[in-house]
């Protein structure tokens, strides 16, 4: 049996329900939905947004900063009554990194699903380190799960980095960009180098499709785009990704939906 999974960095989950997005998400049927950037606490929001019919939902948020970062899982509550085990926790155990509402890691039986939104960079120097040490936090937050026996690892979200050039509209242009720094995209090749498979380019080698739009210069009517949204999955699931997708033409957000069967 497959497992449906969407994930949508939504750019704030009220204004989103409003534009009628939410809705279109929900009918879409996925077994599994995550979402990035909800810029919401859970008791800001309706009980048709907290709890879907179907569905049981999962949060986290930032603790510091109000309308600021924020992370879902919602998943179908039929699938959690059928598990053995399932638990439930935010963050990466790591409070430097777990006050601004980044993650949230649901295990069910031998799976963890990881919705995460990793940091801009951009600003101040500090928050470019702050990024360098969210993403080396994050690797090992992974490897702990491995050793703790969890089988499979599925994380999606917004990493907030283009991979290859290949994966950004104008890559010399931002060769010095945050989010096309080497040092950034290094860090993607050491999650592959971990076991992980960027699950987009193995289902499509030389697709060029982006996930993110700037929305001051209105560069998706132009498709000057990047791909900083991902789903990875351990190398033990690779054969059987059935699908990956972005789903490039459905608005709402100045970031595209992303889908994986697997």
């Amino acid at each position: 049996m497959s497992m449906k999974i969407i994930s949508w960095n939504v750019n704030g989950i009220r204004a989103f329900y409003k534009k009628g997005q939410f809705d279109w998400l929900v009918s879409q049927n996925a077994d599994i939905f995550c979402l990035q950037e909800t810029k919401a606490h859970p008791d800001q929001l309706g009980e048709e947004i907290r709890n879907p019919a179907e569905y049981t939902s999962f949060f986290d948020w930032s603790k510091e900063r109000k309308g600021y970062s924020g992370t879902a899982i919602y998943v179908k509550s039929e699938i959690l009554n059928k598990s053995k085990i399932h638990k439930f926790t935010s963050g990466l155990g790591v409070k430097e990194f777990d006050q601004e509402g980044r993650q949230v890691n649901l295990i069910i039986d031998d799976t963890a699903y990881i919705s995460c939104y990793f940091p801009n960079g951009g600003g101040p120097v500090a928050r470019q380190l702050y990024k360098q040490g969210y993403y080396d936090a994050f690797l090992a937050y992974l490897k702990k799960l491995e050793k703790k026996g969890v089988k499979n690892i599925i994380f999606c979200g917004d990493l907030n980095v283009a991979h290859e050039e290949i994966d950004i509209a104008r890559p010399k242009e931002n060769e010095k960009q945050v989010g096309f720094l080497p040092e950034e995209r290094m860090w993607i090749d050491e999650v592959i180098d971990a076991g992980f498979v960027d699950t987009f380019r193995e289902a499509h080698s030389k697709k060029i499709t982006y996930s993110w739009w700037d929305q001051k210069t209105r560069a998706r009517d132009r498709n000057i785009g990047w791909r900083i949204d991902y789903f990875f999955v351990s190398k033990n699931l690779k054969n059987k990704i059935k699908k990956a997708e972005i789903f490039d033409e459905v608005l709402g957000s100045d970031h595209a939906p992303i889908f994986l069967e697997i």
